[in-house]
């Protein structure tokens, strides 16, 4: 929540996904001056981290932030931590996290500016990477970094303090992550730096090393966090929890249907574009269609309108009508598998290895489990028995749970038109 008026009205666009702003005073001056034409445009840094293949819909959230600031005018600044991610961001966690190697982080940066361009204009924005500085960085300034803070104000950080009480291990490289990024700000002469609540830390170590580098600090806009759709733990893709900005329009949907009831507010305010008065009109009105039109909404923001409204309508007529998708992928046996010791009649499949063929489950362990919980079919028949086999012919489908699905084409079978 913004407090003061005037810096409210100046962020306007963004200020219902902002939960602080540190401090308040400097960073409305700043804004009065440029409005006034006494200042050019803010320098506005976000850094992330490739520590996965893909950015999601939490990550978004800071991300539009900085949008619409660029809109407003000012300048985007946005740094693709590449050595920040060797190192690990030790926010929010309970342990020493591995550290990741250069070939992992290279693969992941590799598609990570063509996400962000969903978001971000990259043609107005400034993208660094931070090995440009820290790959040239002797080991006496990595020294005389981190003589800039000392052991009592890391313990400061909520996550240290806790793991010191508890006589949790802590690297001394993960201090090296809160300086690092805090540099990040100096080597960009950063004017605002925005972030999530579990960035507050580090924010403040980059106002700290700004000031004693002689330059005016930056201030803070800090946006809360958002949890993933399990509704336990922060949006994260190696949670599995995380909904992807580049997902198809059909999985993006379906991904956010799976919100509970209580994290609809949340999704509606931060993840959508939908106006106040009409997310409040959805809240007083039946969670379902609220549900609907949160999906709808955060599908539209990446994929457009007309794609949103179709994955919609294919959702209605899949999960509430109980009709199969247009879209059901074939696959194509290999020659017929029994389970171990079983032999099956000729044309006939194990139940198991269907699924395992359809990529539905990954071991015979795995397959078991989905039949005893009930949640497989085939040709809308529900399998009971693990031990069940079934005579494959050409367009049987194979269904697992309410939304995976698959067409059987037989061994050395030609695909039909259209497939």
């Amino acid at each position: 929540m913004i407090h003061d008026a005037r810096l409210a009205s100046f962020l306007s666009p963004l200020a219902r996904t902002v939960e602080s702003v540190t401090p308040e005073a400097e960073l409305r001056q700043k804004l009065e001056a440029f409005a006034a034409g006494k200042r050019g445009p803010l320098r506005c840094k976000f850094g992330i981290d490739p520590t996965s293949t893909s950015v999601h819909v939490g990550n978004g959230i800071p991300l539009w932030n900085l949008r619409r600031l660029q809109d407003l005018g000012h300048q985007a600044v946005l740094i693709i931590g590449d050595y920040t991610a060797l190192v690990g961001d030790p926010s929010g966690k309970d342990k020493t996290r591995p550290m990741l190697t250069p070939a992992q982080v290279s693969a992941n940066v590799a598609t990570w500016l063509d996400q962000i361009s969903h978001i971000l204009d990259l043609s107005r924005t400034e993208v660094r990477r931070n090995s440009e500085w820290f790959s040239k960085m002797p080991f006496v300034e990595v020294l005389a970094l981190t003589n800039r803070m000392t052991v009592q104000q890391m313990l400061e950080r909520d996550s240290f303090e806790k793991r010191f009480r508890e006589n949790a291990p802590i690297s001394i490289r993960e201090f090296l992550y809160c300086l690092m990024q805090g540099w990040d700000s100096g080597m960009v002469r950063a004017d605002v730096e925005l972030g999530g609540t579990d960035q507050m830390f580090n924010l403040g170590v980059g106002r700290r090393l700004m000031e004693q580098e002689g330059m005016e600090p930056q201030s803070s806009l800090i946006s809360p966090l958002v949890e993933g759709t399990d509704g336990q733990a922060k949006m994260s893709k190696s949670l599995n929890n995380a909904i992807g900005v580049t997902e198809a329009a059909g999985d993006m949907f379906g991904k956010a249907m799976r919100v509970s009831d209580a994290l609809l507010p949340k999704y509606l305010r931060l993840l959508t574009d939908l106006t106040d008065a009409a997310i409040d009109a959805l809240l007083a009105g039946h969670p379902r269609d609220a549900k609907l039109a949160m999906a709808e909404a955060l599908t539209g923001r990446y994929h457009g309108p007309e794609a949103a409204a179709a994955a919609r309508a294919e959702f209605v007529r899949v999960i509430s009508e109980g009709q199969t998708p247009t879209d059901v992928p074939w696959v194509t046996l290999p020659p017929a598998v029994a389970a171990p010791g079983r032999t099956l009649p000729p044309g006939h499949w194990s139940v198991i290895e269907l699924l395992k063929a359809c990529g539905f489950a990954k071991t015979g362990g795995e397959a078991r489990r989905l039949i005893e919980q009930g949640g497989v079919s085939v040709n809308d028949v529900k399998v009971g028995d693990v031990h069940a086999s079934h005579a494959v012919n050409d367009g049987d489908l194979v269904k697992v749970g309410s939304r995976r699905y698959a067409r059987l084409r037989r061994p050395g079978a030609l695909p039909p038109a259209g497939a």
